[in-house]
């Protein structure tokens, strides 16, 4: 049977999405897509609750910000911390029986691409290059990505990199149902790619809305830190 799988979504509990963590489900009815890869930044549990819910729906992954950039896990079990190097956390997502994929490899307009330097050293222990993301603000990016993975033998993926409702499954693989990561891997190679560009204000809507929410979390806790101040 063949689904629609969106490899690169983001639910709140990443602080830069829209996206409620219990409408996500519900989101994905209403695009047409059966299966998503909740890839939050640094964090899984939310992931964690939804594959809780809904396990053949639900991939649990991390976009992990490693000491020179990002890289995704896929199929995880446990959270890998941050700001490892990139062949730590790389091993991590090998130990858990994951799949290493790189999103967004040659986007130059985001700090967290991952060093190109890295991308090399790590090149034997990737599973998945996104060679299409469709938040990308250039197209070439995504071209040097595919050219990247197609020299390197490597496998393609494409994902949505969704923040708001409406992003979820922008971009798509359409793949045979599969059982567990090595199944997904070997069917990946066969699987259609549909693709969609994001346009660029939904970008600068996230980075507004991350910087309103860090500037709550700092509010709150300085309230907090204040009470317990008082308290004493």
């Amino acid at each position: 049977m063949l689904i629609k799988v969106d490899l690169h979504v983001h639910t709140s509990c990443s602080l830069d999405s829209l996206i409620p963590v219990d409408e996500l489900i519900e989101t994905c009815n209403h695009n047409g897509i059966d299966c998503v890869a909740v890839t939050d930044h640094d964090e899984i549990e939310c992931a964690l609750k939804l594959h809780e819910k809904e396990p053949t729906r639900i991939i649990i992954g991390e976009e992990i910000h490693t000491a020179d950039g990002e890289i995704i896990g896929l199929f995880l079990k446990e959270r890998i911390p941050p700001w490892l190097s990139p062949m730590e956390t790389v091993d991590k997502i090998k130990d858990q029986g994951g799949l290493v994929y790189i999103p967004h490899p040659f986007d130059d307009w985001r700090a967290s691409v991952l060093k190109k330097n890295s991308l090399e050293e790590i090149l034997p222990k990737i599973d998945i290059i996104e060679v299409y993301n469709s938040r990308n603000a250039f197209y070439w990016s995504n071209q040097k990505a595919l050219d990247f993975a197609q020299k390197n033998n490597i496998t393609l993926g494409v994902g949505s990199d969704a923040h708001s409702k409406f992003e979820v499954g922008q971009s798509h693989l359409i793949i045979e149902s599969f059982v567990s990561a090595e199944d997904f891997l070997s069917k990946l190679a066969n699987a259609e790619f549909q693709k969609h560009k994001t346009p660029v204000v939904f970008n600068l809507v996230n980075k507004v809305y991350k910087m309103m929410r860090s500037a709550r979390k700092k509010i709150t806790k300085h309230e907090y830190d204040t009470i317990k101040k008082h308290d004493r």
